[in-house]
């Protein structure tokens, strides 16, 4: 009976003396519930196999469920909506309109109250005339960075007073008729040739300033340019001559181009060198190559 004792006491003491590791236990106790869990997914599913066979089909009503669930979820493909208010697509704050990096492929329906328009880094292809039919506020429009192929006729000339207009980095080959408040043109890196540039377009844009045409494809500088005219980019285009009424007055030796500050020509295959007189009435001479 002693003996019967002594064993049952060593048995009770022996796992209180030597307890397994921590992971031990715990994996131990995993298995013990993941054995108890699958008991009763066996039981579900015997469960649930007797009620399909009345059916006479092989999967459960809930699974079939959830597998159209997801089949509809994934036929979702994500939208981009380019068609919402134009204030909701693009911000509009105190008179200012927003719409850069959007991917839009048109000019958007613009508020009435309108002064600028910052509509960089889209898609747009065309410029319609109807675009700014009802917009009379506008001060200053940037298109930059833009497809941009072609304007209409009087798309802008009617905006009597738009005084800044970015055309920077689109694809046009003319440039459009321009409203007659404009004190600065952005036309860079553009596909513009001299033919498409009218000979009057900006003899009457008494108000021009800052004329940016360089990175384009002209044969000659631009005639008639008016006398408000302060920087003139030219550089890197196809330009090969200039003649001594370009900038000056060849029958009148006093004449003095007072307001000019720069032109830029290099990146041109003309030598300047060769025309010292088309200069005459600058006071300093372009950038450009002269040797």
């Amino acid at each position: 009976m002693e003996t019967l004792q002594a064993t049952f006491f060593l048995f009770m003491f022996v796992p209180l003396v030597n307890p397994a590791p921590p992971l031990q236990q715990e994996s131990l106790y995993e298995y013990d519930t993941d054995v108890f869990m699958g008991s009763l997914t066996q039981q579900d599913y015997e469960m649930q196999s007797k009620d399909i066979r009345k059916d006479g089909t092989n999967v459960s009503l809930d699974t079939s469920l959830m597998l159209q669930s997801d089949d509809s979820q994934l036929d979702v493909p994500p939208t981009k909506d380019t068609n919402l208010p134009t204030c909701l697509l693009c911000v509009c704050l105190s008179g200012s309109v927003y719409c850069e990096e959007i991917d839009i492929e048109a000019v958007p329906p613009l508020p009435k109250e309108t002064a600028y328009l910052y509509a960089r880094f889209n898609k747009i292809k065309r410029i319609a005339a109807s675009d700014f039919a009802d917009i009379t506020t506008l001060r200053r429009i940037d298109f930059s960075g833009n497809r941009i192929e072609e304007i209409e006729d009087g798309a802008f000339s009617k905006l009597l007073l738009l005084e800044e207009l970015s055309l920077a980095e689109n694809r046009l080959v003319k440039l459009p008729v321009l409203p007659p408040k404009l004190t600065s043109l952005n036309a860079n890196q553009n596909r513009i040739k001299s033919r498409g540039i009218k000979a009057n377009a900006f003899k009457k844009l008494t108000n021009l300033a800052y004329l940016y045409l360089g990175h384009n494809a002209l044969e000659s500088v631009p005639l008639n340019l008016p006398e408000s005219l302060r920087i003139l980019h030219l550089q890197y285009n196809n330009i090969t001559s200039i003649t001594d009424d370009t900038f000056c007055k060849s029958n009148n030796t006093r004449y003095i181009r007072t307001r000019m500050d720069e032109i830029r020509m290099e990146g041109n295959p003309i030598v300047l060198a060769k025309h010292v007189n088309a200069f005459s009435c600058l006071r300093m001479l372009p950038v450009g190559t002269y040797y």
